[in-house]
Parts: structure tokens; sequence; C-alpha cells
């Protein structure tokens, strides 16, 4: 079993950064691949990023990339997602996620564990 709790959510303007963060207790962390989707208002959760087990790769959806930055730190079990000229349609609920899957890409029906989310506003 593999808990997962983020922290770093909150109200940002238009343009600005947040640091999400993502610790990971249980079994082994380098074990898993790690990933953060997010979720807006009747949307559907959707992939945002994913790193690899050795944090060598790293993998992004296009809405994000150059944005955003994942990364690992395995011996603190903890994945970070740094968010750069944030907008508004970048609100959204957003869950880490855990995959024992061999691919570093975490696609959803990989995923072994949710953390509960952490809400992120960007207001215009």
């Amino acid at each position: 079993q593999v808990q997962l709790v983020e922290s770093g959510g909150g109200l940002v303007q238009s343009g600005g950064s947040l640091r999400l963060s993502c610790a990971a207790s249980g079994r082994t962390f380098s074990s898993y691949a790690m990933g953060w989707f997010r979720q807006a208002p009747g949307k559907e959760r959707e992939f945002v990023a994913a790193i690899s087990r050795s944090g060598i790769s790293t993998y992004y959806a296009d809405s994000v990339k150059g944005r955003f930055t994942i990364s690992r730190d395995n011996a603190k079990s903890t994945v970070y997602l740094q968010m750069n000229s944030l907008k508004p349609e970048d609100t959204a609920v957003y869950y880490c996620a855990a995959s024992s899957s061999r691919t570093g890409s975490v696609p959803r029906r990989d995923v072994d564990y949710w953390g509960k989310g952490t809400l992120i506003t960007v207001s215009s």
C-alpha cells in the first residue's frame, strides 16, 4: 500500500507560479513511476505530467509543456510539480498518482494509487 499526500495548492493570479509536492509513504517510492493528473469542474480527469522511477524520463501534456516541470527526490519520497505562467484554464484539482507499471509515462489505466488532490485556482 502507498499513501500519497499532496500539498501546495491555493489561489494564484494568472501568470503566477506554484509548486506542488506529493509525499509518499508505504512501499519503496523508487519502485513507482509518478504522475500528476488534474480534474476541472465538469470535466474528465486528465494527464498532466509523469516521471520515471529514476527521474531520467519525463512526460508532459501538450497543454502544460514548457510551463510545468515534474521532478522527484527519491531520498525524500516526494514528487514535485513546478507550475509557471499559470492560466485560468489550469484551474483544477490536482492529483498525485503512483504506478508500478514498467512504462514511466503513467497512463491513467496503470495508476495503482491516487492522492486525495489539492485545488489550484488561477484568477484572471
